[in-house]
């Protein structure tokens, strides 16, 4: 039996191995945020987005800036739910450190759909308004 640890016996992947690797730990991640109902509902909000964004006649740039605000909204949920997991994995005890983590993410959650929603105002003034 191999007696190094599972972190150590990852590490030493290489090349397209670790890449193949990589990807199913990615998709693992991926179907493990789907079963957060927050990162579901997301996920129609920003469908909804985007087939806005077919529909809508916007540039090319202004449709770039509007799908890249999108992934980093989604990108930034996934971040805040590995925080979460993190901590409720240390400690489920109330500790002022532990609410702070969890509220910088919600913190960074809640700008960056700020941001989503002005710049998809801003994108309608502009071609609208």
């Amino acid at each position: 039996m191999n007696k190094r640890s599972y972190a150590q016996r990852m590490k030493g992947k290489t090349g397209l191995r670790r890449i193949i690797r990589a990807l199913h730990y990615s998709w693992d991640g991926f179907q493990t945020a789907c079963k957060e109902q927050g990162f579901r509902q997301l996920l129609w909000i920003h469908g909804t987005l985007l087939l806005l964004l077919v529909l809508l006649p916007f540039g090319i740039p202004t449709k770039m800036v509007l799908l890249a605000v999108s992934f980093v909204s989604l990108i930034i949920e996934l971040l805040n739910t590995a925080v979460e997991a993190a901590v409720d994995h240390t400690s489920t005890a109330r500790h002022p450190l532990a609410k702070q983590a969890k509220d910088l993410g919600s913190a960074a959650q809640i700008l960056s759909l700020v941001m989503l929603v002005v710049l998809w105002l801003m994108a309608l003034w502009r071609e609208y308004g």
